[in-house]
This record gives C-alpha cells, sequence and structure tokens, in this order.
C-alpha cells in the first residue's frame, strides 16, 4: 500500500457558538465561493484567495464548530476572542491501495486501513487527528512530526508527498529527526467515556455544480437552524445530539448529518453509497480531549478492526467522534464496555 503525505498545510480551528454572527459570512464565501473562475468575470483580491482554498471542513457539534482548512482558507478567519486556533500546522496523510484512495463507500476495511497506520503512530507518541469523509479518510498530523511518521510507516508503506501534483518518493532515511529525537515514554492511554446519542446518521455526498441547489438550505441547516445554539450542552441523559459535517476537499464535497436534518434537502441530489445504511454515532470523550493525547483513535479503532466493524471517524476541536453501521452497535457498545472496564 501508499502512504501519500498531501500537498496541503491545514490549520485546525474553532469557533464559539456566540460568536458565529462574526464568520458566517467568511465562511459562506469558504463553502461557495471557491470553484469560481478567472472566465466568470473580474474577481476581488479576497475571490481570488478562495479558488486557492482546496481543503475546507466544517463540522457542527453542541459546543462549537470545528473548521479545519488550509492556509490560504485560514487568511478570511480574522482574529477574535471568538477563535481558538490550535498552534500546529497539520499535513494530512491518505492510505492508497492498488492506486484508489480507501474509500468509505467501501465500508469493511477502512477501519483496518486507519488502525495501520494509528497504532503505529500512537505507539511513538505522535498525535493525530482524523477526518473521515464519503470518498476516503485522511490522517492529519503535526507537520514537526512528519520525520517520526515517515520512519515509523515506512516498512509498511511506499510514502509519497505530493508537491505541484507530482508524487515524489519519501525514504526514511530522508527523515533528519528520526525516532531516536521522540525520546519520550508514551503513557497509559486514558479510557475516556463515550456517549451513544439516539441519533441515526447519514454519510452522503454531493455533485460540486449541483452545490447552489442546496445553498438555501445548507446555510439555514449551518447558521440558522432552529435547534438551540445558546444551550445545546450535552450530558449523559441527552437522547440526541447536534452535529453536522461538511467538507469540501481538492474538488469533492462530503456530508455527515442526522436524518432529521436529511429531510430538509431535496432527496435527488444527495447521494450516499447503495446500501443506504445508516450509521450511529459513538462520542468519545467525558472533557474536551485536547490535542496532545495520543492514542484515542487507536483506542477506538483497534477493537473494531478486530471484529471486522468499519467506522467513519471524525475529530473535532473538542471531541471525537465514531460513526459505526446501527446493525453494529449492539457488538460496539459491549466491547467499549468491556473495555472500560478491564482498564
Amino acid at each position: 500500500m501508499d502512504l501519500h503525505i498531501l500537498d496541503h498545510r491545514l490549520r485546525v480551528t474553532s469557533i464559539s457558538k456566540s460568536g458565529l454572527e462574526q464568520y458566517t459570512h467568511p465562511l459562506i464565501k469558504l463553502i461557495f465561493l471557491r470553484n469560481r473562475t478567472r472566465s466568470e468575470g473580474l474577481l476581488t483580491q479576497t475571490q481570488h484567495y478562495l479558488i486557492r482554498c482546496k481543503f475546507f471542513s466544517l463540522t457542527e457539534t453542541p459546543e462549537n464548530y470545528t473548521v479545519v482548512l488550509d492556509e490560504e482558507g485560514f487568511k478570511e478567519l480574522q482574529p477574535s476572542e471568538h477563535l481558538q486556533v490550535e498552534g500546529s500546522t497539520w499535513l494530512p496523510l491518505n492510505v492508497v491501495s492498488n492506486g484508489n484512495a480507501s474509500s468509505s463507500s467501501q465500508a469493511v476495511g477502512v477501519t483496518k486501513i486507519a488502525k495501520s497506520v494509528i497504532a503505529p503512530l500512537a505507539e511513538q507518541h505522535v498525535s493525530v487527528f482524523m477526518l473521515s469523509t464519503y470518498q476516503t479518510d485522511f490522517i492529519l498530523v503535526r507537520e514537526k512530526d512528519l520525520a517520526v511518521v515517515v520512519e515509523t510507516l515506512a516498512e509498511e508503506f511506499n510514502v509519497f508527498r505530493e508537491e505541484g501534483g507530482e508524487s515524489v518518493p519519501v525514504h526514511s532515511q530522508d527523515a533528519c529527526n528520526g525516532l531516536q529525537r521522540n525520546g519520550r515514554e508514551v503513557p497509559h492511554a486514558t479510557v475516556h467515556p463515550v456517549l451513544i446519542p439516539e441519533n441515526h446518521f447519514c454519510v452522503m455526498s454531493l455533485d460540486p455544480d449541483t452545490l447552489p441547489a442546496i445553498a438555501t438550505t445548507l446555510i439555514d441547516v449551518l447558521f440558522y437552524s432552529n435547534r438551540s445554539k445558546e444551550d445545546a450542552s450535552v450530558d449523559q441523559d441527552m437522547e440526541c445530539i447536534v452535529f453536522f459535517s461538511f467538507s469540501l476537499i481538492d474538488g469533492y464535497i462530503s456530508l455527515v448529518m442526522d436524518t432529521e436534518a436529511q429531510r430538509q434537502f431535496p432527496t435527488d441530489l444527495l447521494f450516499t453509497s447503495s446500501s443506504g445504511e445508516l450509521w450511529r454515532m459513538v462520542r468519545i470523550g467525558g472533557q474536551p480531549l485536547g490535542f496532545d493525547e495520543c492514542g484515542i483513535v487507536a483506542q477506538i479503532s483497534q477493537p473494531l478492526a478486530d471484529s471486522d466493524i468499519s467506522a467513519y471517524y471524525i475529530s473535532t476541536f473538542s471531541f471525537d467522534h465514531a460513526l459505526v453501521p446501527e446493525e453494529d452497535l449492539a457488538s460496539v457498545t459491549e466491547m467499549l464496555q468491556t473495555q472500560r472496564m478491564s482498564s
């Protein structure tokens, strides 16, 4: 298998619910004005930035909005008290098998592919930020950890770095600060509490050319929904959870929403896998997880892989979220209970 280090330098940010109004305009531009070309008329400098923004993901959770975007898109988010920015630059990794990116529409095996990357990195104290989409799975690592990542995974994968549209081989000897520079003992991973809300979720896609046709609905769901924005805390008694994720990465759109939100969209524009399966969420963390703890994703993905249960996995600024097939929820619940009792 091949592991590609994609040609994006990313920032991970959080926008507070109370400050959303200040960022609604730049977020709408990032979603809807990115595909403009010079032939469509005179462009302002701001719109020129949007053309070059190739990686954008926006996820609403009860606590906040997590925005992951490349450096060009990041220029659109002006500093304020409502914007938190994780201090690192992150690089997205993507596993390619037989020339094709690992597709989440082919459910079985996605978790094992993630495990083969995430588990070894956790052992080397490399923190990861996971973003699954309809099309594939992105594993984000800090740029400063790249040498350790390459040396750790070089035995398992052919490693390439995307540069200007070309795939350039990367060899472990090219990593000048190898594993010996890491030098930290990996602490025993904390088994975090989980919440399993009652929502049923869909993982869907959309032809980018039809994005304008759902613009009004998408803006309403993301920014003006009747769902409570001020009192959106989560506790163990909450039956449902606010969660909506929109990604537009290298021209491919992915949406994750519950069935209530799905009913607001035209049924003939959104598409999913042929099975049309529904997914249930496992939300990881009782308190905000932070970015430095290692092994959180591996803790979930390893037992899922051992049981041949596939999953989408979406990290956010505060918590992590795994989506598992509804028919596997009982097995997953039992597995997590056993894991917690043995910790």
